[in-house]
């Protein structure tokens, strides 16, 4: 059985309308939201024994924060494939992962990360940034996942955390 954790990166800024959207940084918000994402993962104990993420600005910063807060530090590789994926890339890119690793947290951006969901689980899910998706899948290979019908087993939005999800009051 695989865990496979879709992120979608948080809120990024539009402040210098110059700066490329690969160059956009989180905003005020974003960096917030990040930081909650984190602290659900550590206080749901989730387990992560690898992240895959966009080289964006936008989503290594996203990345940074929640693993901070989640005191976590699984190994992280930084795919360019991941930025403007469609599903099938992003399906491409999870079948090439190691077979030992049994939770993995991917991040990256839309339509490509809620099209990978719905292929994943068969049901439409909107990811608006800073949302993580937990989905259960029966394989025990990688590349053999588009096979399987996925589990939605939560979804959770940054902005509809409660505190005391995260250990707050």
């Amino acid at each position: 059985m695989k865990t496979l954790l879709l992120l979608r990166h948080a809120k990024s800024s539009w402040k210098d309308p110059s700066l490329p959207d690969f160059e956009r940084p989180l905003n005020d918000r974003g960096r917030k939201a990040a930081e909650v994402v984190g602290k659900f993962i550590a206080k749901q104990n989730i387990t992560i024994d690898l992240v895959i993420s966009s080289p964006a600005v936008r989503a290594r910063q996203t990345i940074d924060l929640v693993l901070r807060a989640a005191r976590r530090s699984p190994e992280l590789r930084f795919d360019q494939r991941v930025y403007e994926a469609s599903p099938t890339r992003l399906l491409e890119i999870t079948s090439q992962i190691e077979d030992d690793r049994k939770s993995v947290l991917l991040v990256g951006h839309n339509p490509g990360m809620e099209e990978l969901l719905a292929l994943l689980v068969g049901v439409e899910q909107h990811m608006p940034t800073a949302s993580l998706a937990k989905v259960i899948l029966s394989s025990k290979k990688w590349d053999k996942i588009l096979g399987e019908k996925g589990v939605l087993e939560s979804f959770v939005r940054a902005r509809e955390i409660k505190p005391d999800e995260v250990g707050g009051r």
